[in-house]
C-alpha cells in the first residue's frame, strides 16, 4: 500500500495552498487611495508703487497697488510688481508702459542689483527715444521704488548695447529717471 502523506503528496499540498493564496490575493480589488491633502502656500498682500505714464507720456504717473505674493524675498515682490506694471493703470488719465496682452518682463535680483530680461516683442514697440526712456524709466522706479541700486536690462536673454535708441550698455538709476 502506498503512503498518502508522503513528503512528495505534502510539499504539492503545501504549493497548492500557496498558489490559491496567491491567486485570490492578486484577484483583490486594491482599496481607494486617499485624495493628497495639498497645502497651498500662503499668499501675502504687500503694497508697491508702480509707475505708468500720463497722457502726454512726459511724466511718471504711480499709482499704489496690493500685490499677492507666496515668498517674501526681493525677487517675488519685483516679479508681482511688474506684473502688474505690464497689466497697465487703473487710474484715468495714465497710460501703460506696453499694450495691453504684451508678456512682462522677467526680474533677478543680486545684491541691490536688479537685472531684468525683456521679451523679444519689447523690440517690436518703435516707440522713439521718448517713448523708449519713458518704457525703462517707469520700470526702473517701479522696481527700485522700496529698495536696489540699479537696473540693467537685457534683450530676450542676452546683453544688447541698445534698444532702439536707448543705450543699455550701462544700468538705470533713480537718478536717470529723476527728471521724469
Amino acid at each position: 500500500m502506498r503512503r498518502i502523506l508522503s513528503l512528495f503528496n505534502v510539499v504539492s499540498a503545501g504549493l497548492l495552498v500557496v498558489a490559491v493564496l496567491a491567486w485570490q490575493a492578486v484577484q483583490r480589488v486594491p482599496p481607494t487611495p486617499d485624495a493628497p491633502r495639498l497645502q497651498l502656500a500662503e499668499r501675502t498682500a504687500v503694497p508697491v508703487k508702480v509707475y505708468f505714464t500720463d497722457a502726454q507720456v512726459q511724466r511718471l504717473a504711480p499709482e499704489s497697488r496690493t500685490v499677492q505674493i507666496t515668498q517674501r524675498n526681493p525677487a517675488a515682490v519685483a516679479q508681482a510688481a511688474l506684473g502688474v506694471w505690464a497689466a497697465g493703470p487703473t487710474q484715468a488719465g495714465h497710460l501703460g508702459a506696453v499694450p495691453r496682452n504684451t508678456p512682462a518682463p522677467k526680474v533677478y535680483v543680486r545684491g541691490q542689483h536688479y537685472f531684468v530680461d525683456l521679451p523679444k516683442a519689447y523690440a517690436q514697440l518703435r516707440y522713439g527715444t521718448s517713448g523708449e526712456h519713458m518704457l525703462l524709466c517707469t520700470i526702473t522706479r517701479t522696481l527700485l521704488e522700496t529698495r536696489g541700486q540699479d537696473v540693467t536690462f537685457v534683450l530676450d536673454g542676452q546683453a544688447v548695447d541698445e534698444l532702439g535708441h536707448i543705450d543699455l550698455r550701462e544700468p538705470f538709476t533713480r537718478q536717470d529717471c529723476a527728471d521724469q
